[in-house]
């Protein structure tokens, strides 16, 4: 009969490995999504700005809002409608859909934003399907410095 020695810890070192990297996920923003229909983002940045590119292909400018609150989280809300080509009157063809592919509904998107981002001078602009936001970045203020007088 052969020992055989049992680690009850053996598989926690994973375990704790991939908690951290869960977690690690938190520190990079918050993405928040909801909806059947989930636009792809891009998001970049420069030196002077950051800038989200939405792709809404079949949407209205109208059906789309963007908003900034207090907690530097920027969201994009939209409504993309189905649309069904309609049947004429007396006719017995019947549209049938053989592969339906795009997506419809209604969608959030929402991302943390760092907090140097100036929310005074948010531009956005919606062309050709594309939704274009720009962020400008804000000067870091700069620490005050206090002098203290020595007795």
């Amino acid at each position: 009969m052969s020992i055989v020695r049992i680690d009850p810890f053996r598989g926690f070192d994973s375990l704790a490995r991939k908690m951290n990297s869960f977690v690690s996920e938190f520190d990079k923003g918050i993405n928040v999504e909801y909806g059947n229909f989930l636009p792809k983002i891009d998001i970049s940045e420069d030196e002077n700005a950051i800038y989200i590119q939405a792709e809404l292909a079949g949407m209205k400018k109208e059906d789309v809002k963007v908003s900034v609150n207090d907690d530097n989280l920027i969201s994009i809300k939209g409504k993309k409608a189905k649309e069904f080509k309609e049947e004429k009157e007396g006719e017995d063809n019947k549209l049938v859909y053989l592969r339906m592919e795009r997506s419809f509904g209604e969608f959030t998107r929402s991302f943390q934003l760092p907090d140097n981002v100036d929310k005074d001078s948010i531009s956005a602009k919606y062309e050709d399907g594309i939704l274009n936001i720009s962020l400008k970045k804000k000067e870091p203020e700069k620490p005050k410095e206090v002098l203290v007088n020595i007795d």
